[in-house]
């Protein structure tokens, strides 16, 4: 479930957002808050943080409680940035997703808001962005958003509307369990996190034996360990749903002085020594696969991602190893090999592989290996 899909669902969120309720939730323990490290240590240490990553950080750390204002200001500052840079081009979802960050907490960075007239531009591209909300769990959670509003007595409607919306979250809801895998995660490993938040504002349209949230909880944890998310973006919307928070938390009621609190976070500290018998250039054997294979052996620095092997391949043959790169919130995604584009309306891509499995994370940040085959593969979906 991709951010891009996500992000014009942020918009209606936001003009939905109503005081919460109790729902059912799971969430990690305190004394299992060390696993959560990596997330944090992903979202607070990379230099690659821009964007609307950026605003997906500070939101992901006001909800959770964190108020360390060294990592809340810079923050702040990248996200203001961002919005002077980018003015009327930023889509609803993005505006969204930035003024829900700026606006948590109560903090002086609600006055950008209004000096900026944010809230005037999201209304303006909501009703020309959305018809393309699409995205099963963010719409359960504005779905539920504006359900709250009808129960309350908030919006005017009748019985035919709340049945309605009622029949819609129970589809989707039916349809985010359909992709529930038997180690508990929820489509992959990216997705599972809004799925969860979708999952906790709707239990009351599905059984608690059709979903073990304790087991979901646990293989995330799992893929933590494991280094699945080395993203910013990522690991702020796993590290929000693992606090048992949702994106329906921030409302006018909501507390930032909860949560981690001051938890330690951890500081990056650059390895300067090198491992006994770790080589400094590390050899792997990179394919291009269409109709034909074409294969080459490449040479990099231990440590090099696998967008830095399809550089250097790309230096031996234009021709053949020629590619196309663009950036995303969620980092750097292949548009292009050989001049051959991915198209979206014909289920085109290029799939990523080590020694044939296919992989979950993305060129800019799955850490290759020495003697690893890599394969990009002309692939549908």
């Amino acid at each position: 479930m991709g951010q891009s899909h996500l992000l014009p669902i942020l918009g209606l969120l936001f003009f939905s957002l109503i005081p919460n309720q109790l729902c059912k939730i799971c969430e990690v323990s305190e004394e299992n808050y060390f696993r959560l490290h990596p997330l944090l240590s992903t979202m607070t240490n990379s230099k690659y943080t821009t964007g609307t990553q950026s605003a997906d950080v500070l939101l992901s750390l006001r909800l959770v409680g964190i108020q360390n204002q060294t990592l809340i200001q810079p923050l702040s500052q990248q996200v203001k940035k961002y919005v002077g840079r980018k003015g009327s081009n930023l889509s609803s979802g993005q505006l969204a997703l930035i003024t829900l960050a700026l606006g948590a907490c109560r903090t002086a960075d609600e006055i950008f808001i209004y000096e900026n007239h944010l809230l005037g531009h999201l209304e303006n591209k909501l009703q020309a962005e959305i018809e393309n909300m699409n995205t099963g769990a963010m719409a359960v959670l504005a779905l539920t958003c504006v359900k709250r509003g009808l129960i309350n007595g908030q919006t005017k409607t009748d019985k035919k509307d709340l049945r309605s919306i009622d029949d819609h979250i129970q589809s989707l809801v039916k349809k985010i369990l359909s992709e529930k895998k038997e180690n508990g995660l929820i489509g992959n490993t990216f997705s599972t996190g809004t799925a969860m938040q979708a999952l906790f504002v709707s239990s009351d349209h599905y059984k608690e034996s059709e979903w073990n949230c304790q087991q979901t909880l646990d293989t995330i944890l799992k893929e933590i360990s494991q280094g699945a998310f080395t993203l910013p973006a990522a690991a702020a919307q796993v590290l929000t749903t693992l606090m048992g928070k949702t994106y329906l938390d921030v409302d006018k009621d909501f507390s930032c002085a909860s949560g981690l609190g001051n938890f330690n976070i951890p500081s990056h500290e650059p390895d300067t020594t090198t491992p006994p018998n770790s080589p400094t250039n590390i050899s792997v054997h990179y394919s291009v696969k269409i109709s034909e294979i074409y294969s080459t052996t490449i040479t990099v620095p231990s440590g090099s991602v696998f967008l830095d092997v399809m550089e250097e391949a790309r230096k031996k043959n234009e021709t053949v190893f020629g590619f196309t790169v663009e950036q995303s919130s969620w980092g750097p995604y292949i548009t292009s090999v050989q001049g051959l584009k991915a198209n979206n309306n014909d289920r085109t891509y290029w799939e990523l592989l080590s020694n044939g499995r296919s992989l979950s994370q993305g060129v800019g940040n799955y850490v290759v290996h020495n003697s690893e085959g890599l394969e990009v593969r002309w692939s549908k979906y």
